[in-house]
């Protein structure tokens, strides 16, 4: 999520030799066809202006509904979950959570891959959109005649990730060629997206799945995201039109091998490893509190309202400060809240600003991806951000897949109650305070920076 990475191909493009090194002597390979032709610097005076005007906006506003509804299915499903494990016919059924784990996990893990195709015959990119929709709404219209949880973990979980990653991928591809000073602003509120599902989508399934069980459901929101998603890929296009002549370019993974990118991506993992699990447990830990269904759900509901605001302001700061001033701005709101305000709360009041807190700070970590894509391209000129991108998402997806097992491990048996005092005492403190040190390591590439390895 690169904000400003082509100021230093700008620099090795000046004609004066006096100046500046030649390109050759920094180490610059010249760009593929490819490369030329999606840059977002393209000065083409025929061409959609960037950062402004109406077919860039359109085109944000476009991609702020697919990544709300694409990603905002998964990060609900929670509500599926506690429906599976308690009706029939998938109730004392194993490997329900791993439903859930795949539509999410295989989505941040297959980014890589999926960027990589279509970056090397890009002429395929818009009709993954349409394909990816299209993959997506047979998934869940199919997941509707299930009868085992294996028909599940196939249809709502492997295959609706894969086509929700076919629809998705063009978004960050294309707005690379949108927006370019204000970059991280336009992540932010894209990213924004998935918050503001996750108030709106658990409310509606809830209620459909209460209401006409989960066949119904399930047909339902199929013909609903189809209908919602399909009129608005027009708008998810290239701001530069591709050459269909072009030759496919070689993808170039030389930025892995760079200390910025390999600090990065590690904070990036274990902040990872532990982002996840207050959004599972804590209605589980708000019923240990007395609450009833509705007043749990009202903890993520509330994380997920303020994750809105705090991947917007972060979108919005990264674009202006370095991305390890943003990253410590997450870290200790996240750290703190976690510690002081989870660890603390024996009631609902504080136990709700805690999730505002966590929502607006730990909500907004992936909102410092643009300034991460734009260091790794001053370290690695050749670098393609959004590669850059797929390869961070994929570290977000092992944190996501590996926190489940881990985070079962961590409450197996309540340890510390009633040998710790507050929420540490409550059964759940081993995941409050493992929640909070992955989130305080996850800050520490300010350490690298200080040290001069960034």
């Amino acid at each position: 999520m690169p904000d400003g990475g082509a100021v230093l191909p700008e620099m090795l493009q000046s004609d004066s030799s006096d100046t500046f090194a030649s390109k050759e002597e920094l180490g610059y390979e010249p760009r593929s066809s490819e490369e030329k032709l999606t840059s977002p610097n393209a000065n083409d005076p025929s061409l959609p202006p960037v950062d402004k005007g109406k077919d860039a906006w359109l085109f944000l506003a476009a991609c702020f509904v697919v990544e709300a509804l694409v990603w905002g299915f998964p990060f609900s499903y929670g509500v599926f979950q506690e429906y599976y494990s308690t009706h029939e016919p998938f109730s004392g059924s194993g490997n329900i959570s791993v439903i859930g784990t795949c539509a999410m996990g295989i989505m941040y893990l297959d980014l890589p891959i999926v960027f990589g195709l279509l970056r090397r015959w890009p002429r395929f990119q818009r009709f993954a959109t349409v394909g990816g929709l299209v993959i997506m709404c047979l998934a869940l219209a199919v997941s509707s005649f299930s009868t085992k949880t294996t028909h599940l973990i196939i249809t709502q979980g492997i295959l609706y990730a894969l086509g929700g990653s076919l629809a998705y991928s063009p978004c960050i591809l294309f707005l690379d060629e949108w927006f370019s000073r204000k970059k991280g602003l336009a992540y932010g509120i894209m990213w924004a997206g998935t918050g503001l599902a996750g108030v709106i989508l658990p409310l509606v399934m809830q209620w459909l799945l209460n209401a006409y069980g989960f066949r119904t459901a399930l047909r339902v929101w199929s013909v609903g995201l189809f209908l919602l998603t399909g009129p608005l890929l027009y708008f998810v296009k290239p701001r530069i039109p591709v050459d269909r002549s072009h030759k496919p370019a070689a993808l170039n993974f030389g930025f892995v091998k760079t200390s910025t990118f390999g600090i990065l991506q590690a904070c990036n993992v274990i902040e990872a490893l532990g982002f996840f699990l207050p959004t599972i447990y804590l209605p589980l830990y708000a019923r240990s509190l007395g609450a009833s269904r509705t007043l749990g759900a009202l903890t993520v509901i509330l994380f997920n309202v303020a994750s809105v605001f705090g991947c917007v302001l972060m979108g919005a700061v990264v674009d202006r400060w370095h991305v390890t001033t943003c990253i410590l701005i997450s870290t200790i709101g996240s750290t703190i809240s976690i510690f002081l305000v989870w660890g603390f709360s024996i009631s609902l009041p504080p136990l709700y600003i805690f999730c505002l807190i966590y929502g607006l700070f730990a909500g907004s970590f992936t909102s410092t991806w643009p300034g991460i894509m734009r260091d790794v391209k001053k370290k690695k000129a050749t670098a393609d951000p959004s590669m850059i991108f797929a390869c961070l998402a994929a570290g977000r997806g092992i944190g996501n897949v590996a926190s489940g097992p881990m985070s079962e491990a961590l409450i197996q048996g309540f340890p510390w109650r009633g040998s710790a005092g507050f929420a540490y005492g409550s059964g759940y403190g081993p995941l409050i305070v493992f929640t909070g040190v992955t989130a305080f390591l996850g800050g520490s590439s300010i350490l690298g920076r200080r040290i001069g390895w960034l």
